[in-house]
């Protein structure tokens, strides 16, 4: 069997690695995981990944899976496929610096972006959908932490750019992208 995704559409960074993957000609198989359904909690997931995370990937007997102390899961996802498809440069550069600021944005994504913005994903969808509220105090604390954070995103990466490293699209640019537009 060939390369095979284990994604949720849902999922900001399951998103992130299917366009990836199809912008770039990447042959997988879909397998779907809905969340909402919780087949991420099923027993046949659990035999993929025993940490109940999507994405995962699975190239063969390689299996490369998402962690629940990890933010950004579809991380190293992203930088195999990169490596293992030999994508065009400007997704994860070959020039040292400029990779390094790919993985300085996708660390700072990580504890900033996807940690903060997820909690509105949370608060006002996906609790009220279980029946869970958050105390009004928690979602102002989180809008006033939004813009903040988008604040140091504009000061630090983007600045007068188009992209946050270099002149062209990058993994980085890919997942603030999807965790933005969500």
């Amino acid at each position: 069997m060939g390369l095979e995704l284990y994604l949720d559409l849902l999922s900001q960074p399951s998103r992130a690695v299917y366009i990836f993957a199809k912008k770039n000609g990447i042959p997988f198989q879909t397998r779907t995981v809905d969340i909402l359904k919780g087949q991420h909690m099923s027993e046949q997931f659990s035999q993929v990944n025993c940490l109940n995370k999507v994405p995962v990937l699975k190239d063969g007997s390689f299996v490369l899976t998402e962690s629940p102390s990890s933010m950004i899961p579809s991380t190293a996802i992203l930088i195999y496929l990169s490596s293992k498809y030999q994508v065009a440069d400007h997704w994860y550069p070959a020039d040292l610096q400029a990779r390094a600021q790919v993985h300085e944005y996708l660390g700072w994504h990580a504890d900033n972006i996807r940690g903060t913005f997820g909690v509105l994903l949370w608060t006002k969808v996906l609790g009220p959908l279980i029946g869970v509220q958050v105390p009004q105090e928690k979602v102002e604390r989180n809008r006033d932490r939004m813009v903040l954070v988008l604040q140091q995103l504009e000061d630090k990466f983007l600045r007068d750019r188009a992209f946050l490293v270099g002149q062209q699209v990058t993994l980085a640019d890919l997942m603030s992208l999807e965790e933005l537009m969500q």
